[in-house]
């Protein structure tokens, strides 16, 4: 028996080696029996499926790469995205593996790909401002583009992807929604989802891991560096690509949150009917979001109440239609409770009831009601607020605030660690009415707000901010502008032991009267300080002693004697910024004098990079300039400047000035090598008498600019303005508007007398393009032409947009080696004709796309006087006729064409029949060259 069961035991080990080993053998046999057929048929869904371009270093056939899954590997995948996105990487990873049936692929010799593993993989999903992405990449069976293939080109019926499993493994997901300013970046994002994806409508299970998410709305974060984890089921239709959420739990940070809702994806834009909501949960998960730098605080705070989270988004998003779906936030907490490090007395019965909804995303239309908003501090101190408003522009609004706050006692409860407060605050406002600008309606109002003994210390700055006082009424009875009265009486700090006061009335704002005094002296650099972080390296000082009344009308309507504006303002060493430019500018010294109606400055000295300015003068009008919303500065002045530097105004160049307009960045994305164009204050009407040693603009370096120069309804001017260039002096009247940061507008007029032709074509960049047989020319011309056009994202000009027209005269020309002139020499047999001298001729041209039409002149060469015509492109195209008059006085003569190019004329004498140049076509609108310049085919 014992033997019996000995054998039996050895054949099941026998039996189950050889299984094992069988297994085995085809885990290595498999990948090398099929390697062809696998990858050329994923090659060939990629080619026939994706309008895209797909590339790889190197592709493996594996059992072992997600065991047991058979896998195709392809290592270092990069695929692009579509229009208007085929330049930008959609996705970059590591590694993309494609799950093979193997069933199909032993039975039926057919690729089946039913799982897709991604790892370590940039995923950029874009969308431009139009609404157009980047990821439509696959064609389907009822694209056109599918319908037009041949039929021997049309995929097999036996070649498809029928997903069952989707793995992501540490990837970096970026979606950057330029239509909806919603940028969303998540960095270790994992996910697997599961599901028979081949039927046309299944369940997609969900799991997904998140290290760290960022979202940003208009450039600013609301969510930085959150952990987020997700278990979701989504029902998704392919047929509408539609996905209907229906168990849906996340976790942001510690903060729950249920998605229940549907979303579609559309050809030009998507349907969104979703619902977020994070009920009962505490008021300490709710905070787990705050920003990174806040959690610490939460370690040394007890926490205490219960809140509601639900958020809703529903409607249609369509850029071309203008549909945008509605948008609803509702937040709750009740009995909440902080207590900060067992501080002598807690913040208690905070209670907060928020319903806020913007339907169609239109801010316009934006309603809120703030139910309630109120704490307690110990006892005595309270808050109570409440607001009810309807639209932005013109909102109806009735709300309240009152309260009566120790600011030290609410420091110690909350426990601010980087602020310090003292002092006491109070509050009663009471508002209800419609407030309107443009109506000049302002609700009826009531009230004050003041603060005594106030004290302000951050860790910033080792120095506090001391006796703070601030008292301001409000009073409104009849609901406009014209009954309107603010008084700021008095407001005062001390900070460094220097002193600061203001004193304010302001009444009528339908044609506001001021009245107020503003007196003291600030070291900006060390205030600054205060609000800023450790580290940060800025100086300034600033004094002023100003006393400013009167009423807007008087300044409107030129009654200058009735405004009684004295003072001045001292600034040293000031740094500011401004969106429009990538570098900062440092005010060096700033008096300004106020003398009613002007605003002088008597001694400014600024820089910005390597430029810098001397400025004095005056602005108009700046009291109204600050009180309007769109208000204009006008202003006159002389400035005198040793370098302008024009490139480092550029808007794309590199600058320490982060806080730049959306439009900028996004330009900046899109177009990384380019330096932009210089972007114009859009509220600026200045006049300049502007004397400059040297300015220096893409390489090209003007000496001694004098002139009148400024700006006005958004753009630059030069008016009689010359400056040295090539040893002459040039004069130019000329105009510049920027119409995005990569491209502006311009029209001048040059006029330039006796210089070196060959100096300007080695110097000057646009007359190299323009006189391109300069090249060969020696001696000295003068210049009279009118030009306009488009410049591109590089400041350039692009020459298909160029108009215009002038003169060239020639004083004293030698023309040596001009392929031209000698195959003419080489044709007739006149070797005096192929280096000729040209004294005293004048050249009339107009340009337009692309094109430089010379009208016909005469000259005088070795007793023979020929006559040149025709049309000539900036990339060297010929289309010339030339007369060819014989001696003695050229009444005799014959035709000649000259076609090809100035490197490779082709010319035919005794022929009057040359080949058409077609122009250009230039869209100005989008500042796009269709179709560039070329040649008939028929004669002409």
């Amino acid at each position: 028996m014992k033997t019996s069961y000995k054998n039996i035991s050895l054949k099941i080990l026998k039996i189950t080696g050889i299984v094992i080993a069988s297994i085995l053998l085809l885990l290595f046999l498999i990948p090398l029996l099929f390697p062809g057929t696998v990858a050329s048929e994923v090659k060939k869904i990629a080619n026939e499926r994706l309008d895209t371009k797909l590339d790889f270093t190197k592709s493996r056939l594996s059992f072992f790469t997600h065991f047991p899954s058979l896998t195709v590997s392809l290592d270092d995948l990069s695929m692009t995205g579509s229009a208007p996105f085929r330049n930008d990487t959609l996705i970059k990873a590591e590694q993309v593996a494609f799950g093979i049936n193997l069933k199909r692929l032993l039975f039926d010799q057919e690729v089946k790909i039913n799982k897709l593993y991604i790892s370590k993989a940039m995923i950029n999903v874009m969308v431009n401002q139009k609404g157009q992405a980047n990821y439509n990449i696959y064609i389907s069976p009822d694209d056109p583009k599918e319908k037009n293939l041949k039929e021997e080109d049309k995929p097999d019926e036996g070649t498809a992807i029928r997903l069952e499993r989707i793995d992501l493994d540490d990837c970096h997901v970026k979606y950057n929604d330029r239509s909806a300013k919603i940028l969303i970046d998540a960095k270790g994002f994992n996910y697997v989802g599961k599901g028979n994806l081949s039927e046309d409508i299944f369940d997609l299970s969900t799991n997904a891991k998140i290290d760290n998410v960022d979202f940003y709305y208009k450039k600013t974060a609301y969510l930085r560096k959150k952990e987020v984890q997700a278990d979701l089921i989504t029902r998704i239709n392919t047929h509408a690509l539609s996905f209907i959420l229906q168990k849906n739990e996340l976790h942001i940070n510690k903060l729950p949150l249920k998605f229940t809702g549907l979303f579609t994806i559309l050809r030009d834009g998507y349907k969104v009917n979703i619902k977020a909501a994070s009920e009962n949960t505490t008021v300490k998960d709710l905070f787990s979001v705050m920003p990174p730098e806040y959690l610490t605080w939460m370690d040394e705070t007890e926490l205490s109440g219960r809140s509601d989270l639900v958020f809703s988004i529903r409607g249609n998003y369509n850029v071309q239609k203008k549909e945008k779906p509605n948008l609803a936030f509702n937040l709750k907490i009740s009995d909440g409770a902080i207590n900060y490090q067992n501080a002598p007395v807690p913040l208690t019965d905070f209670q907060m009831d928020l319903n806020a909804m913007m339907p169609s995303l239109d801010v316009e239309k934006l309603l809120i009601n703030l139910r309630t908003l109120r704490f307690k501090v110990g006892e005595k101190d309270y808050f109570n607020a409440y607001l009810h408003s309807k639209g932005f522009s013109e909102m109806t609004m009735n709300a309240s605030v009152k309260g009566a706050l120790d600011l030290a006692v609410v420091d110690a409860a909350i426990g601010l660690n980087t602020i310090e407060l003292k002092g006491l605050l109070k509050t009663d406002i009471q508002a209800r009415g419609v407030f309107s600008t443009s109506k000049k309606l302002f609700p009826k109002t009531i009230g004050g707000i003041s603060l005594r003994n106030g004290w302000l210390k951050t860790d910033s700055y080792p120095n506090p901010i001391t006796n703070i006082t601030f008292i301001a009424n409000i009073l409104n009875k009849a609901g406009t502008y014209k009954d309107l009265i603010i008084a700021v009486a008095p407001a005062s700090f001390v900070f460094e032991g220097n002193p600061m006061y203001v004193n304010a009335t302001l009444s009528d704002f339908g044609d506001l009267a001021y009245n107020a005094k503003i007196k003291g002296e600030l070291n900006v650099g060390r205030i600054y300080q205060v609000f800023s972080r450790k580290g940060v390296d800025v100086t300034g000082y600033a004094k002023a002693d100003l006393s400013l009344k009167g009423k807007q009308s008087y300044a409107t309507n030129g009654q200058y004697d009735k405004l009684d504006n004295h003072g001045t303002i001292l600034l040293r060493n000031i740094k500011a910024t401004s969106e429009l430019f990538p570098k900062a500018f440092y005010i060096k010294q700033g008096n300004f004098r106020f003398q009613n109606e002007k605003m002088w400055f008597e001694k400014f000295y600024a820089s910005y990079g390597k430029s810098d300015f001397d400025i004095n003068g005056y602005l108009l009008n700046t009291i109204n300039y600050f009180l309007e919303s769109h208000g204009t500065l006008n202003g006159s002045f002389n400035m005198k400047s040793k370098l302008i530097n024009v490139d480092e105004f550029m808007a794309l160049e590199k600058g320490e000035n982060t806080d730049r307009n959306l439009e900028v960045e996004y330009a900046k994305e899109d177009h990384p090598k380019m330096s932009g164009v210089v972007i114009i204050p859009k509220n600026l009407n200045v006049s300049l008498n502007a004397n400059a040693d040297k300015v220096e603009y893409k390489g090209l370096v003007l000496n001694k600019l004098s002139g009148k120069a400024g700006v006005a309804k958004g753009g630059f001017f030069l008016e009689n303005t010359t400056f040295d260039i090539i040893d002459c002096i040039l004069g130019i009247d000329a105009t510049y508007k920027d119409e995005t940061p990569t491209s502006a507008h311009f029209a001048a007029h040059f006029t330039a007398k006796d210089f070196s032709v060959q100096r300007a074509y080695k110097e000057i960049p646009m007359f190299h393009d323009m006189v391109t047989v300069a090249e060969k020319a020696h001696g000295i011309i003068s210049v009279d032409y009118t030009v306009r056009g488009d410049l591109n994202g590089n400041m350039g000009p692009i020459y298909e947009s160029l108009e215009g027209g002038g003169t060239l005269n020639l004083r004293d020309v030698q023309i040596k080696g001009l392929k031209l002139f000698d195959g003419i020499s080489s044709q007739t047999g006149q070797k005096g004709l192929d280096n000729p001298d040209l004294k005293g001729i004048e050249i009339v041209s107009t340009i337009d796309n692309n094109l430089i039409h010379i009208e016909p002149f005469t000259f005088s060469v070795a007793s023979f006087r020929p006559t040149i015509k025709g049309t000539t492109s900036f990339d060297g195209l010929l289309d010339l006729r030339m007369r060819l008059g014989l001696p003695p006085f050229g009444i005799v003569g014959f035709p000649i064409v000259i076609t090809g190019t100035h490197e490779d004329p082709k010319i035919k004498i005794f022929s009057k029949t040359g080949q058409k140049i077609y122009d250009a076509v230039y869209d100005e609108k989008n500042n796009k060259v269709i179709k560039e310049e070329k040649v008939s085919k028929q004669k002409s």
